[in-house]
């Protein structure tokens, strides 16, 4: 059977046989159309394959475009957008209601979902990254710790622009800037002796009255605004007191036995002299806007490229701050900015904040310190907590010795900078909010100046002001610009808007 089928194609393959041509012939046309039928449907699957090839990539391309416009560079200039304008007219009661914005409008809510505040990475300990400050050179910038991040850059200013700095701030008067005692036989309006008992004393300084004696009180009463009445004999055994109770609190007679008041009475206040002096120092400011002199001017566009954040919001924060610093010319440990709380309200932004808060705030978000000369004795910066593990006032005090206190406490700093000229220091007062923004006070960037031995110390602080609160800072940024934009013709020269009269020393 299988041999009959092969003769049988055989015989169909070959045009020679006899009858070959009586077999029926294919009707003419059949197999090209075939053909061309196949080629028909190939070509339609190839069409429709492409059209929705080319959707597909103009719909990734459409998108791209959407994200980069949505979240370009330019979003980063929302702080400087002057052509927004002021908010729409509310028509008159002729007829017409008036028109409110939509709430997607919102400019407060449209600032902080766009504008962040850019960190500089520390890496690690030691790490060193080169920074571009000046067109002809690049600068290094080393990681000195992470808790606070705090950054070293040497050659930050030239000699020259040194010298002139300080020369500016001797024109300008050096003021005193704390009020210390007096000297020189000056006698100062006494009031008459107060005599409190070791009962009485207990009492104001059980804060919490719950008639136990805490170290956070101690602590709290030592860094008062308005100056400690204790004599720093007092505190010493006060804290030694503490610190040899197994329950770490002093009661009414383990008090009793810490504090002999009557071998070291208190040191009553006076109108000049507010207790234990936490600086000694002289300082100015100095404007750096527009019509300042050229040094100033550029050492703030200088700031402003190496901190990243957007020129406005550098131009709009405190004058430069110049100090000197004689012989035995000291600086207690002190943040520079402040924790926000509910009836306060950030200094530079008072314009837009809170009119009845009670207390005013300085809101500083960087502190950039330039070191004008290099000291011969002392005088470093000190960090006393940088890099700890933890962070607990109580740790503080070790051994009776206040770490605050840098007059007996420097040596004791985790990390002392020495006065170099020409160098800078940078660090960030404030943690991150984790969406871009100022969060919660860095408590690790507290820092002091060690006593100067030999010679003069003369540094400048550069200080950011940024609040908390973005919806705040948003209204205040587009006041300033209306205010400037309503008097272009006034002088404000040497009356900035941000600063008036305002310059808190901590």
């Amino acid at each position: 059977m299988g041999e009959s089928q092969e003769s049988i194609e055989d015989e169909s393959h070959d045009e020679s046989l006899p009858y070959a041509h009586c077999r029926p012939q294919p009707m003419p046309g059949r197999e090209r159309l075939q053909l061309q039928k196949s080629n028909v449907c190939s070509r339609a699957y190839f069409v429709v394959v492409m059209v929705f090839f080319h959707v597909y990539i103009i719909n990734i391309i459409a998108l791209l475009l959407y994200v980069h416009y949505s979240n370009g560079p330019g979003d980063i200039n929302i702080i400087t957008d002057r052509d927004r304008g002021s908010d729409p007219p509310v028509r008159g009661s002729g007829g017409n209601l008036p028109q409110s914005d939509p709430p997607s409008r919102d400019p407060d809510m449209d600032y902080s979902q766009r504008f962040s505040l850019p960190r500089i990475e520390g890496i690690r300990v030691g790490h060193v990254q080169r920074v571009s400050l000046l067109p002809d050179r690049d600068h290094e910038m080393k990681t000195l710790s992470l808790k606070p991040l705090l950054f070293e850059i040497p050659g930050f200013l030239s000699e020259e622009e040194c010298r002139v700095v300080v020369q500016l701030a001797q024109l300008k008067g050096m003021m005193d800037s704390q009020t210390v005692a007096p000297s020189g036989g000056q006698e100062e309006p006494t009031q008459p002796p107060l005599s409190l008992t070791t009962e009485e004393t207990f009492s104001l300084l059980d804060l919490d009255q719950d008639g136990l004696l805490q170290k956070q009180e101690i602590l709290s009463h030592s860094r008062s605004r308005d100056g400690s009445w204790l004599s720093p004999e007092n505190l010493r055994q006060i804290l030694t007191g503490l610190e040899a109770s197994p329950a770490g609190m002093l009661t009414m007679e383990e008090f009793r036995h810490a504090c002999d008041l009557s071998r070291h009475p208190l040191l009553q206040q006076n109108a000049t002299h507010h207790g234990q002096t936490k600086r000694k120092s002289k300082h100015t400011w100095l404007y750096q806007g527009p019509g300042s002199h050229n040094v100033l001017h550029t050492l703030r566009n200088r700031v402003t490229r190496l901190t990243h954040l957007p020129s406005p919001l550098v131009e709009l924060s405190e004058p430069l701050q110049v100090i000197r610093y004689e012989q035995a010319g000291f600086s207690h440990a002190h943040h520079d900015s402040s924790l926000p709380q509910p009836d306060t309200t950030c200094a530079h932004t008072r314009l837009a904040g809170n009119t009845t808060a009670l207390t005013e705030i300085s809101c500083r978000y960087i502190t950039v310190l330039f070191y004008l000369n290099s000291v011969e004795g002392g005088g470093e910066t000190s960090f006393p907590v940088a890099d700890n593990r933890t962070y607990e006032e109580e740790a503080l005090v070790q051994d009776g010795v206040d770490l605050t206190n840098t007059q007996q406490s420097c040596s004791r700093g985790n990390l002392r900078v020495r006065p170099t000229t020409g160098t800078a220091l940078l660090w960030y007062n404030h943690l991150s909010d984790g969406r871009g923004w100022m969060g919660e006070l860095d408590e690790y960037s507290l820092h002091g100046g060690c006593p100067v031995s030999h010679g003069v110390k003369w540094v400048a602080n550069s200080w950011v002001n940024v609040d908390p609160d973005h919806q705040r800072q948003a209204r205040y940024q587009r006041l300033v610009t209306h205010r400037q934009e309503a008097e272009p013709s006034k002088d404000t020269k040497h009356h900035p808007l941000s600063h008036s009269d305002l310059h808190q020393d901590l």
